[in-house]
């Protein structure tokens, strides 16, 4: 028989594979575009920096709320509640696309050398952390919002908070211009730490 080589244990677990099957996917069809963040100030090919890791600035991936734990795009629709744009990925969660996009625009116009804490070991003295609060669409106002709180750490000195904000209009609440009005809005707040940071 065709199935005589298969023991009963298996026999009884084919009608149990095949019904989870149906039921839960072990992949998914894959956004046909997926959404960046390109920095407006980048640092150049072949750039050299050279400091003791002390002397390192230490930017840290930004806490977000439970709405940004995710890498969909968030529409708030009015005061209480929100969506998430259809067909709209990030590559990566905003957390960690926006600590990417402060490092690079921080170095490109201070100069710093710019770590992670990982390259830094421990052994730096100035952080920049905080939360990331807003990164998404206001549909009521047709806007692109990113609003960071900011937190800048020196070993010895007093602690800074400073909130930074960003809007952009958006033409239409779709996945392009989303990206395109999140990712102008992402950089000028970049720009903002990067200016305060010094």
């Amino acid at each position: 028989m065709m199935f005589s080589t298969i023991s009963g244990s298996r026999l009884c677990a084919l009608p149990l594979i095949m019904a989870l099957g149906a039921c839960v996917s072990f992949g998914g069809k894959a956004p046909a575009s997926m959404l960046v963040l390109t920095a407006d100030n980048v640092v150049a090919a072949g750039t050299a920096r050279t400091a003791a890791a002390a002397d390192a600035l230490v930017i840290q991936i930004p806490q977000v709320p439970r709405k940004l734990d995710t890498n969909r795009v968030p529409v708030q629709i009015d005061a209480s509640s929100i969506a998430y744009l259809k067909d709209a990925f990030w590559a990566d969660k905003p957390a960690r696309l926006m600590q990417m996009l402060v490092a690079e625009t921080v170095s490109a116009k201070t100069g710093n050398l710019v770590l992670n804490e990982v390259d830094a070991g421990g052994k730096a003295v100035r952080y920049i952390s905080g939360s990331l609060l807003e990164f998404g669409i206001d549909a009521e106002t047709n806007e692109a919002v990113v609003t960071y709180d900011v937190v800048k750490i020196i070993r010895g000195n007093a602690t800074e908070k400073r909130r930074f904000e960003a809007r952009r209009a958006v033409t239409a609440i779709a996945p392009a211009p989303a990206g395109a009005a999140l990712n102008a809005a992402a950089n000028d707040v970049a720009g903002q730490i990067a200016d305060w940071a010094g």
